[in-house]
């Protein structure tokens, strides 16, 4: 007998029989995960019709929600593309990663793992077609992301997240009204069957886009069955939770870029085969009023895949093990394109509580994003004639600092309670909860997009990281500065924080006073010295109020010096400043002709170098050219 005797045969053979059975186990379990499929689309609101539009043409995706759940209550964190998209994908209010922006070049945390990352260490195979769109850098955390990318590609027997986009429904094709988008159907919505929103102008242009859109509606259903038949094809339609849904409300003015429930409130079909109903076994029927925010999907998914949710999620799962419904949906609204504007939402399930921090700003402001073509276009030409309804001549007009909708007896937020006394105590309740969670998630729209960056550079540090340097107190006292804007009484009020050791106090208060409509001779010499501040985005503004309302020669010179800086995160900042001087930008024409434009020039819409901020800093220019007079053509 060899030396291992009859004991050590048999220890091995059940080493190896322990180990295969382990092995065995894992690609069973990998086998018996679900896979899931995400099928997303641009620029809708909820008007498929399962959710009793009589408009909508969608028979594919109406027959699917017959098997499976609506959500009535279900929203995007952020009313336009990349701040959504940031928050789906990382399961992180993007206010937390600085990522808040249209667009922008964000530095995260190196631990971050977002998404398809966390399942692909869980043993899936992920693929992205194609959209990205995060502010932050995609290489490297799919398996795949291109316009091929699909489950088909997969190793044999590994479950799949696959992520499909279709762009068919985005604000541009709405907008242009190409024949080529629709010739896929053989129907066609009526112009005079369309019920405008009040906010919208009723002409025939408007009814003849607003019914387009419907058709894009049309086409996107086609790609959903077409999807849904290659599941069938391969067997998976009963392995396959699918999720229908789209990025924020219709890419229509009151809509996309709005922080109201019309911007954020989106379509979500979530289909759960037979063998996976044991996930979902807390959701009665065939609709749920249970609310459920962009921050959730992530972790959600990651649970029905019975994996681990990082702790740097911030969102909480909906389904699977453990689903928790929290008490608010919150929304944020921050720089798109060359626009600024930081707005913050609550929403209890039926109240939504929206906070503007930049009020004086309109919402429709005079910038090239806003004097493009087709809905825009005919909204401007309507005003310019005198026949806007007075729902939409508000969005030319300085915005309320503060608006509460009860959306169960207004849906269409035109009614704002804020004045009511009867209401206090809920204003109170969700004012000082949405006060809660920007300071919990160190809300970065609070230190600004100029500070915020440059700390991070100087640091060589994550925005997130940054934030999270800032004690609770510091935040809360940046907080209290913000809300001053539009409820100024009097100047004295500021003084203080002119002189703060913290350069985000110090932006703040002028913003305040930038939103106080009274005279401000008294806090000319403060402004004089903040023109000098070491922080490029305090000099800024400083240097923009002086400009509009100080007539200083001096503030021209600053802003030219800032619009020479090589920072372009600070540069978009000046050129946004310069921008809203109006015509009085005059004696900057020159230099901005000749030294500062022809840097961020290129070929992108034949006009500028790239999509992130030689595009927006491009744009601010060129409108700024226009508003003095300077004819330029910016549809190439």
């Amino acid at each position: 007998m060899n030396r291992y005797g009859k004991i050590g045969y048999f220890n091995i053979f059940l080493l190896v029989f322990i180990i295969a059975s382990l092995d065995g186990g894992r690609v069973y379990a990998l086998q018996n995960r679900p896979n899931i499929l995400w099928i997303s689309h641009e620029d809708l609101s909820p008007i498929y019709g399962c959710y009793g539009d009589s408009l909508a043409r969608t028979p594919n995706i109406d027959q699917l929600a017959k098997s499976s759940i609506k959500f009535n209550q279900a929203f995007s964190n952020a009313p336009i593309c990349a701040p959504a998209r940031s928050t789906l994908i990382t399961g992180m209010y993007a206010i937390s990663l600085g990522s808040q922006h249209l667009r922008s070049e964000t530095p995260v945390p190196e631990s971050m793992k977002i998404l398809p990352e966390v399942l692909r260490e869980a043993g899936y195979y992920t693929s992205n077609n194609v959209k990205t769109d995060y502010n932050f850098s995609h290489q490297g955390r799919w398996d795949e992301s291109s316009n091929t990318a699909h489950w088909r590609n997969r190793p044999e027997g590994k479950p799949f997240f696959s992520v499909f986009n279709y762009m068919i429904t985005h604000e541009g094709p709405t907008n242009a009204l190409r024949d080529s988008d629709t010739e896929s159907l053989s129907e066609y919505t009526d112009p005079e069957q369309v019920i405008l929103p009040p906010y919208l102008p009723d002409s025939p242009k408007m009814r003849k886009i607003w019914a387009h859109m419907y058709d894009l509606l049309a086409v996107f259903d086609q790609e959903v069955a077409a999807l849904l038949a290659q599941l069938e094809e391969d067997g998976l339609l009963d392995e396959t939770i699918v999720f229908v849904f789209s990025d924020h409300g219709h890419g229509l003015p009151g809509h996309k870029r709005w922080l109201n429930n019309a911007g954020l409130q989106i379509p979500f079909i979530l289909h759960v085969p037979e063998k996976y109903k044991h996930l979902v076994n807390h959701i009665q029927g065939t609709e749920t009023e249970m609310k459920v925010g962009f921050v959730d999907f992530a972790p959600t998914v990651i649970s029905l895949a019975g994996a681990e949710v990082p702790e740097l999620m911030e969102g909480k799962s909906f389904l699977g093990k453990n689903p928790e419904e929290k008490p608010y949906v919150f929304g944020y609204r921050d720089r798109a394109d060359d626009c600024y504007e930081v707005s913050r939402s609550v929403y209890d399930g039926r109240y939504l509580y929206v906070r503007h921090f930049m009020p004086q700003l309109p919402y429709f402001q005079n910038a090239l994003i806003f004097n493009k073509g087709g809905s825009y276009e005919e909204i401007n030409r309507l005003r310019d004639l005198g026949l806007l309804p007075e729902p939409a001549r508000r969005m030319y007009e300085a915005k309320e600092v503060e608006l509460l909708y009860d959306l169960a007896n207004d849906p269409l937020e035109q009614t704002n309670l804020i004045n009511e006394p009867e209401f206090n105590g809920l204003i109170r309740q969700l004012s000082n909860a949405l006060d809660e969670w920007m300071v919990r998630h160190r809300d970065t729209g609070l230190i600004t997009e100029g500070i915020m960056m440059q700390e991070a550079r100087d640091k060589n540090s994550s925005i997130y990281e940054v934030a999270r340097s800032y004690s609770w107190e510091k935040y809360q006292g940046i907080l209290e500065v913000a809300k001053m804007a539009g409820k100024v009484s009097d100047l004295e009020s500021l003084q203080p924080y002119f002189e703060a050791s913290d350069p985000s106090q110090r932006f703040w208060a002028l913003i305040a006073l930038d939103a106080y409509e009274e005279d401000i001779t008294a806090l000319m010499p403060e402004l004089k010295k903040l023109m000098e501040d070491e922080v490029p985005a305090v000099a800024i503004k400083a240097a923009e109020i002086m400009a509009k309302r100080g007539d200083d020669p001096y503030a021209f010179t600053v802003l030219e010096r800032m619009l020479k800086l090589t920072d372009e995160v600070q540069v978009l900042q000046a050129a946004i400043s310069v921008r809203q001087l109006g015509e009085k930008a005059a004696p900057l024409m020159s230099v901005i002709q000749d030294e500062v434009f022809p840097k961020y020039a290129g070929d992108i819409w034949g006009r500028y170098k790239s999509w992130s901020y030689p595009m927006f800093i491009g744009m601010a220019l060129d409108q700024t050219q226009i508003n003095c007079g300077i004819a330029i053509d910016t549809h190439k």
